[in-house]
């Protein structure tokens, strides 16, 4: 369709339209619509389920604009880009509306707090691949984070990406070229090459922080990572025309800093996330904050565990003091409650995104730091600790900024800033005048109704408002003959006639400007009194970062007064040491049974790798995993579900649980197994903690025994590494023989009428039998099969043959009762099972 056949409505849409890139789509205020047209409407019409409909050629789509709130988390949850274009003229005749853009929201953008997770990060990511390193920075512009690293290779890169999670990545639309390849990433955005350029990027970061030099930041060398930083602040800018002033801070971290735990091991310990329906992740177990800060806050620190000991026994020195005035803690908690999410609301208002209700959130956040200060004050006077003295200090009470919120904005304002409401009477001289202009000419116009009825005589007449014809005199169709000769008709209705006088116009030109001028006033003075807000920006972001570390420690106080954890020693040796040690997640789950505790030692000399074996469910895959969370648990700061516990500090944690395909590499089961057991094996060094659950089980017994064998050899003599591996292969437990580093250890388990009972507990020695046919027996095969499996396995374990020297397999033979030991069973235990 030519430009010149377009009506001037289409010509002002296609104009905005082309200032965005294609595949954004545009909502185009028309009256009480948002309207889309051409292929933005067809998409969006399949994506929200609307109707598709034509304007002459043009398809054609449309949302109400007051439930668009909605549509827009639909169109934003499934990964689309949305340009929002508003009216911000008057209508006039004979003119179109002029109208702008005012937002651009993506999935790595969102701002409106109905659209998030209140205790999740909504983060914006860039990679930039230079120099054989790759750049990874990440924002939310929502609370002003901003962090930037440089990681050594792709695999590091992807487990990163999984710790961060990021809602949307921004890579070079030059990337492809590259050297360095990228990992597969669904949320992948890109973008102006250039602006990924180590100079140009780092100008655009000197710039908008508004220094010489990037030294100060810390990130002096780190090319890559500049070009990652650089290019989201022009995305930002440029693209999403976004305010970016409440991006303050720069801040680089160190991979190395960190506890690293890959996608799987995350995965297989369901860190922050469960596989089934019910949320048995660690994060939920571990989760008592209070505010949306907090929140945010302990799931970022259960993703990187620290890895050395003075910050971590910090943390756990606030957490003793805590636990020590259980009255004290009991009030931070109190306090904490009427904090809202601080982190957020400057962000929004720093974006021009908030309104009044974010400046009555704030206010009454602000309200409770004084209490909360005052119970930090009194805690650091019983023991000396710097970091409760640190969040102390980078408290502000913020005094001034309260009384001035307080004395505006009334307890209850509107959404809208541009309607007016928000200000109490005695604000501002000016507004106040206005205000009494428009409350005098109502009381007029009610005066007006009576004075018009007795008049006249008509009792039905009514003086009405619209927004489209103003005040008018309404009067039936019966009562007609009635009406003055000095009211001018202005409406006929079905119902009657609307007529005005030169009076009631006169009242309400001065009503109606009065009115007017004291919305737009208000709107002023919002204006003024967000931005006196945000003079204090950095000083309100120290604040709410000082609220959520607090948050966390008394989370973690609660949760270990509640559930009995104790604090453990932390050093920088090998020394692993849990005596009745649980798993967090099941010791707070468990409804029909108590969880039994179960103890460990490893030193990496003598005892350096434990052989578990068992049963089916008798509690190997839960002892190892529970051991892996204690281990993070600590090395996050916090007291774990054991009587005592020793843990010299470990530098990684890998687990190879479970099995799944990888439909979309074709990979099969095995494959996976083995692709995680290289990883392990190629990776882990002596400081690092490996669980590993039924290696080899995936391919034939032969195959997955020497698969086994080797690989646990290999642990113990190359790798050297703190190692929990469960087997069903007994002959694992021969190990112990010829490698001093290596201990037998089962679940132990009663046999009572041919009927198994798990004990949990974990004893020394190696398990007898695996008791696969009792436990497919508890699962409901048919009595018939069992009996049957039982003839083939004694024919199996006794080796019989005929006479003719064929074996018995299929014959019947005597029941054994106990058979000797064997391994290679493929009858591992379910992932979904591991917790029973």
């Amino acid at each position: 369709m030519s430009e010149e056949t377009l009506t001037p409505m289409m010509q002002q849409y296609q104009s905005v339209r082309r200032t965005l890139p294609g595949e954004t789509l545009l909502l185009f205020r028309l009256g009480d619509f948002y309207e889309m047209f051409f292929e933005d409407a067809k998409t969006a019409s399949a994506i929200l389920n609307v109707a598709l409909t034509k304007r002459g050629q043009v398809p054609m789509c449309g949302v109400p604009y007051h439930a668009a709130e909605g549509y827009l988390a639909k169109l934003v949850k499934a990964g689309k880009r949305v340009a929002i274009c508003d009216q911000v003229g008057e209508p006039q005749p004979g003119k179109i509306v002029r109208r702008e853009l005012t937002q651009v929201i993506s999935p790595g953008t969102v701002s409106d707090l109905n659209l998030l997770d209140a205790k999740r990060n909504n983060y914006l990511a860039a990679i930039h691949a230079h120099g054989g390193r790759y750049g990874f920075a990440f924002v939310d512009t929502t609370t002003g984070e901003f962090r930037l690293t440089e990681l050594p290779d792709l695999p590091a890169l992807e487990d990163e990406l999984a710790r961060v999670t990021p809602a949307e990545v921004l890579v070079s639309d030059q990337a492809s070229g590259a050297k360095e390849p990228l990992p597969e990433l669904p949320v992948a955005v890109e973008c102006d090459g250039y602006a990924f350029l180590p100079e140009q990027a780092g100008f655009t970061l000197r710039e908008h922080f508004k220094v010489q030099s990037l030294d100060g930041f810390g990130c002096s060398g780190m090319a890559a990572a500049i070009g990652a930083a650089g290019a989201i602040l022009h995305y930002l800018k440029h693209q999403m025309r976004r305010s970016v002033s409440h991006l303050v801070k720069l801040s680089v971290y160190s991979h190395s800093g960190f506890m690293t735990v890959d996608a799987a091991s995350q995965a297989n310990l369901e860190l922050v996330a469960s596989r089934g329906a019910k949320d048995m992740s660690l994060l939920h177990a571990l989760d008592r904050t209070i505010t949306p800060m907090g929140g945010r806050l302990l799931r970022d620190w259960i993703l990187h565990p620290l890895r050395e000991v003075a910050p971590l026994t910090a943390r756990q020195g606030v957490i003793a003091a805590l636990l020590g005035e259980s009255f004290l803690l009991s009030s931070v908690r109190e306090a904490l409650r009427g904090i809202r999410d601080i982190e957020r609301t400057i962000g929004r208002l720093s974006q021009a995104g908030g309104n009044a209700r974010d400046l009555m959130a704030l206010r009454c956040s602000l309200e409770q730091l004084p209490d909360l200060r005052a119970h930090l004050a009194a805690l650091l006077g019983r023991d000396e600790q710097p970091l409760a003295a640190q969040i102390h200090a980078e408290i502000g009470e913020f005094p001034a900024l309260v009384a001035l919120l307080a004395g505006a904005v009334v307890e209850e304002p509107p959404v809208s800033v541009k309607e007016g409401g928000i200000f109490r009477d005695g604000h501002d001289a000016t507004l106040d005048e206005l205000r009494a202009a428009c409350r005098d000419g109502k009381e007029w116009i009610a005066q007006l109704q009576q004075r018009e009825i007795e008049t006249t005589g008509i009792k039905s007449l009514k003086v009405r408002f619209t927004s489209v014809f103003g005040y008018f005199i309404e009067v039936t169709k019966a009562n007609l003959a009635s009406v003055p000769e000095h009211y001018i008709r202005k409406q006929t209705t079905v119902n009657g006639e609307r007529f005005i006088t030169p009076e009631l116009k006169e009242m309400e030109g001065r009503i109606l400007g009065a009115d007017e001028r004291s919305k737009a006033l208000e709107y002023e003075l919002f204006v003024a009194l967000r931005e006196r807000v945000l003079d204090e920006l950095e000083a309100l972001q120290r604040t709410a970062a000082a609220i959520a570390q607090l948050d966390v420690l008394a989370s973690l106080a609660e949760v270990a007064r509640l559930f009995g954890y104790c604090r453990p020693v932390l050093h920088d040796g090998l020394r692993l040491e849990i005596r009745d040690g649980r798993h967090p997640v099941l010791d707070q789950s468990l409804a029909e049974e108590k969880f039994v505790p179960n103890d460990v030692r490893l030193d990496g000399a003598e005892e350096r790798l434990h052989i578990i074996t068992g049963p089916n469910m008798a509690g190997k895959s839960t002892y190892i995993r529970q051991v892996a969370l204690i281990v993070l648990m600590a090395q996050i700061g916090s007291y774990v579900p054991a009587t005592a516990a020793e843990v010299g500090l470990v530098d990684r944690i890998f687990t190879r649980v479970g099995a799944s395909d990888d439909l979309s590499r074709g990979q099969s089961t095995f494959m996976v197994e083995m692709n995680e057991t290289a990883n392990i094996l190629n990776n882990a060094t002596e400081r690092s903690l490996v669980i590993l659950d039924e290696i080899g089980r995936g391919t034939s017994t032969f195959d997955g025994l020497s698969i086994a064998w080797s690989v646990a050899e290999y642990l113990h003599d190359a790798v050297k590494a703190r190692t929990l591996f469960a087997t069903h292969y007994q002959e694992l437990t021969e190990l112990a023989m010829t490698r001093p580093g290596v201990r037998n250890f089962n679940v132990a388990v009663r046999e009572w009428n041919d009927q198994i009972v798990f004990l949990r507990k974990i004893v020394p020695g190696g398990a007898d039998q695996s008791y696969g046919i009792q436990v497919a027996r508890l699962a409901g095969l048919p009595g018939a099969v069992v009996a049957r499996a039982k003839e083939i396995l004694a024919n199996l374990e006794q080796s019989e043959l005929n006479a003719d020297g064929k074996p018995k397999l299929a014959e019947a033979s005597p029941r054994v009762s106990r058979p000797r030991k064997r391994g290679g069973e493929e009858d591992g235990e379910r992932p979904q099972m591991a917790f029973f």
